[in-house]
């Protein structure tokens, strides 16, 4: 599938705002997956508070060598806007992959999004791919009751009388993580998928891995510069 253009580059926060709106409206939240062979992560780095640097991407398959980029993204860092700086170098990231995942895990939200289009959703739209959000924190809405303190126990985020994802204890003791619908998945398939990916600690292996790429990918960058 082409990406459209408006996807990856506006020029105002007006602009951003519809496309947001339209990505919202081609997000699909019910599972169209075909053979899971290959599972990666995607998830960026940058210099803390740095709103116009570059920023360094990676998408990291469970199974073979992550795909970096580093760019200077054309939009500065907004809360809630973070797609428009965050998805035009993973997607440079994801080009240079030569087999393509079947299923992405992002460090981010996709439904839990105050216009339903994070960083999950507007990735897997933009690329057709199947997203799951795997966020730290929550930008909107509220986790709907106590989440249990064993593994695999849950509850709902809700954000205007909606479920926009579900709060999961991955590890005792250790906070929930926030899995939300990026594109093309049901949530009871994200959360299944995540906890079938569960190595014990709190973030999945494909996060991880993900992260460690990026990072790195962005000290090769310093050390260069």
């Amino acid at each position: 599938m082409e990406v459209s253009r408006d996807w990856l580059d506006v020029a105002t926060l007006k602009e951003a705002t519809g496309v947001q709106r339209l990505i919202a409206g081609r997000v699909e939240v019910l599972d169209r997956l075909g053979p899971i062979n290959r599972i990666a992560g995607a998830d960026v780095s940058m210099k803390w508070r740095d709103s116009y640097g570059p920023v360094h991407a990676a998408i990291a398959p469970l199974d073979g060598q992550a795909a970096t980029a580093t760019a200077i993204p054309p939009f500065p860092y907004v809360p809630g806007y973070l797609g428009f700086r965050e998805v035009p170098v993973l997607r440079l990231a994801w080009e240079r992959l030569t087999v393509k995942p079947d299923l992405l895990i992002v460090d981010g939200l996709g439904q839990a999004h105050p216009r339903r289009a994070g960083i999950a959703s507007h990735f897997g739209v933009a690329v057709d791919v199947p997203t799951i959000g795997c966020a730290k924190s929550l930008l909107c809405g509220e986790v709907a009751g106590e989440v249990g303190p064993y593994p695999g126990d849950r509850a709902p985020i809700v954000h205007k009388g909606e479920v926009v994802g579900i709060a999961l204890r991955m590890r005792a003791r250790a906070a929930p993580i926030y899995i939300t619908i990026g594109h093309r998945i049901s949530l009871a398939s994200a959360v299944d998928w995540v906890l079938r990916l569960s190595d014990g600690r709190r973030l999945p292996p494909p996060i991880r891995l993900a992260h460690d790429a990026a990072n790195a990918a962005r000290r090769a960058f310093d050390a260069r510069s």
